[in-house]
């Protein structure tokens, strides 16, 4: 069986959701004996990148860095190249890539498309783009073979949608078990942070993510003796970026952009706290990770962040600055560590249903 993956930036080392999930699930699924090809995108993937990451081929293709055009351009050209490579099936990620799938279905491939959220919500795109989305979206659901949603609201609300679809399943994000020593305190200390007084949130720099919200926080967190970080960075730079970024350096939060998954359990490891103040998420594998760590957490109130194992004093509305600093310094004044029930996120779990999935077709 020849599997072909459209749709992620490519792996490793890339920031962004998307890419965790293709990187945690296709190795698993190679290390199965299955040949497995990732498409990736030039202007992400490190010269030095290499032509395969643990039992996965990597393809790098050409794509052009703007966000307008990169996604359904390098697309039509996995498609393509899927096809010439005699792959069996095509995995979609995402309501953009999804455009081509009747595409690869017109050139004999089966489709498989994994669905992360509306995407048409995120506040980043125009209105051209909502439009492009839906149509992803659609065409996802009309002419895949399979659809995966990530999340139950995510295929609650593809069913009233679209009706009940033969092969809609829902499998979730996955996260692992934090490595041992993840702490890193000199890494820590050439930041400005103190262990156990500062919180961290994990994303890229756009509006949907909430982060402007977190920074309001910054002037009460530092009477508390807090500090903010923020680990990530913008894929494509923005007005917003740039605006966030000003608006961090005045208030004193620690940016650190894009950074390796060691530096990132490095943050998670030492934080009194994490937050997550989107406006919009699937399925968030950094909420996760900051879980596998036994970290508290306050995250923003939206449905696809309600997952069964946290309480109603884990939530604050959507970009209430003063609600979350109300929570944060409630919650840092506990010194709370949580154990929480992740068995439903294994990736070993996921990458067997998937693997069944391909199976069945």
């Amino acid at each position: 069986m020849k599997i072909a993956v459209a749709g992620t930036r490519g792996f490793p080392g890339i920031q962004g959701g998307v890419e965790t999930h293709c990187r945690e699930l296709y190795t698993r699924i190679a290390a199965r004996g299955v040949d497995v090809t990732v498409m990736c995108r030039r202007p992400y993937m490190s010269p030095d990148a290499g032509t395969a990451y643990r039992g996965v081929r990597l393809d790098t293709l050409y794509s052009p860095r703007r966000q307008s055009t990169e996604t359904i351009i390098h697309t039509f050209l996995a498609v393509v190249k899927a096809r010439m490579a005699g792959a069996d099936i095509i995995h979609l990620h995402a309501g953009g890539p999804a455009l081509m799938a009747p595409i690869a279905r017109l050139l004999g491939m089966k489709v498989v498309t994994t669905l992360h959220g509306h995407d048409y919500n995120r506040a980043k795109w125009g209105r051209i783009a909502r439009l492009a989305l839906r149509l992803g979206e659609r065409a996802a659901m009309l002419t895949s073979n399979a659809v995966i949603s990530i999340s139950g609201p995510i295929t609650e609300s593809l069913t009233s949608r679209y009706g009940s679809h033969r092969r809609l399943l829902t499998i979730p994000n996955g996260v692992n078990p934090p490595d041992a020593g993840a702490s890193d305190p000199q890494w820590i200390s050439s930041l400005g942070l103190k262990p156990r007084r500062y919180v961290v949130a994990v994303g890229r720099l756009v509006p949907e993510k909430g982060l402007h919200t977190l920074i309001e926080t910054a002037p009460a967190l530092r009477e508390a003796g807090l500090r903010i970080v923020v680990a990530g960075g913008a894929d494509h730079p923005t007005a917003y970026s740039a605006a966030l970024t000003r608006l961090a350096a005045e208030s004193g939060v620690v940016m650190t952009g894009a950074v390796d998954r060691s530096h990132i359990n490095a943050l998670l490891a030492d934080a009194a706290l994490f937050v997550m103040p989107s406006l919009h998420e699937g399925l968030p594998i950094a909420l996760l990770e900051a879980m596998s760590h036994s970290l508290d957490v306050a995250v923003s109130d939206i449905e696809s962040c309600r997952l069964p194992q946290l309480a109603p004093a884990d939530f604050f509305p959507p970009g209430d600055a003063a609600a979350l600093t109300a929570l944060i310094l409630d919650k840092t004044a506990r010194h709370a560590r949580r154990t929480y029930n992740l068995a439903d996120y294994d990736w070993d779990r996921i990458a067997a249903a998937v693997l069944d999935l391909y199976h069945s077709l």
